[in-house]
């Protein structure tokens, strides 16, 4: 019976997570050079007030601009990331497309950003929320397929994986 499973599951689940992450992977490729293209370093443009804002800025850190510098050390850490997602893909392929669209958008935001650290040594970001100088950090595409998706995952590994195991168990 596992064997079924993973025989339907497998080529299936490969597709919605490739696919996934290729939708997303464009999309935060092409905003980024949309940016890029239209908006001075620096420049910003409200699009609600101040609340939301177009902000063209270089991240040399991590998602949100944690540890900004340190473009080496995320590096390594992305294609570790990018081990994790195929780990989990094998893992978890006989669960539903649900948990493969969930792998596509961490390992497209883990890749928007790669490309973006190996091609400009940093990453593009634009998107700025808050009010006045009371802001989160910028952020793009990427960054956040990379935090809903992890925050997902852990979701589902929490609640729904557990629920599973505890209905075999019984």
């Amino acid at each position: 019976m596992e064997a079924a499973a993973e025989q339907d599951a497998s080529p299936g689940s490969v597709l919605v997570m490739a696919g996934t992450a290729v939708v997303l992977f464009v999309a935060d490729q092409v905003s980024k050079q949309v940016v890029v293209a239209n908006l001075a370093f620096g420049e910003r443009i409200d699009i609600i007030g101040d609340l939301a804002q177009l902000w063209h800025v270089r991240n040399t850190g991590a998602a949100f601009s944690i540890l900004p510098g340190a473009t080496w050390v995320f590096i390594p850490v992305t294609l570790v990331a990018i081990g994790m997602v195929v780990y989990f893909h094998r893992t978890l392929r006989g669960r539903g497309a649900w948990i493969q669209v969930v792998l596509g958008a961490i390992l497209a935001g883990a890749l928007g950003n790669l490309v973006d650290r190996v091609r400009l040594g940093y990453v593009v970001d634009f998107v700025s929320l808050g009010v006045g100088e009371t802001r989160f950090p910028t952020f793009n595409v990427a960054d956040s397929a990379v935090v809903l998706g992890i925050g997902a995952l852990v979701a589902y590994l929490t609640f729904a994986d557990r629920r599973s195991s505890a209905t075999v168990a019984e």
